[in-house]
């Protein structure tokens, strides 16, 4: 399954996963907020293609430390920082947990290390923090997270290794 960049065509489907993964939680933003997001960094917004429909999708942009988008209003900034936010990683219901949103997650980070950022960080709902520190997240809890994400919503970085330069990989080979 390839993970490619959002084209235009992608964007009602992708608005479909992100109202199927939060419609219970109340926590859709919606297509147009979820646009304002990759427009501030398309090139760290992916979706995971399975053979031509979308299969899921993961939403990041350069957020400064300790803080977050605020999931009701339109991102309107790009902000020069060395940390990633992720904003949003989904995968298709009936294809979760196997796997997928590790790879998504993954390949995001290499994106991040590669571009120059030093930490990423997140917003955990739906009582993901567990995983999220599993993953080497760690809590921030006096970093303000809106309403919009939930009642337990919890603030979560972690520190990027640097990407190996070309001959470092060979001989850790």
């Amino acid at each position: 399954m390839p993970i490619r960049g959002i084209t235009e065509a992608d964007w009602p489907r992708l608005a479909a996963l992100e109202s199927e993964a939060y419609a219970d939680l109340s926590l859709a933003e919606g297509e147009e907020l979820l646009r304002s997001r990759a427009r501030a960094s398309a090139g760290t917004c992916f979706v995971l293609d399975l053979d031509g429909r979308l299969a899921g999708y993961v939403l990041a942009l350069p957020y400064p430390p300790l803080h977050c988008p605020d999931p009701a209003r339109p991102e309107r900034a790009v902000h020069h920082t060395t940390n990633l936010h992720l904003h949003d990683l989904v995968v298709s219901a009936p294809l979760r947990r196997r796997g997928l949103g590790t790879r998504l997650a993954r390949h995001l980070t290499g994106v991040a290390r590669t571009r120059g950022f030093t930490t990423m960080s997140l917003v955990a709902v739906a009582g993901k923090e567990a995983f999220w520190r599993a993953n080497g997240y760690r809590t921030h809890p006096a970093a303000p997270v809106p309403p919009g994400y939930g009642s337990d919503a919890v603030y979560m970085s972690a520190p990027l290794a640097a990407a190996p330069r070309p001959h470092q990989a060979r001989e850790a080979v």
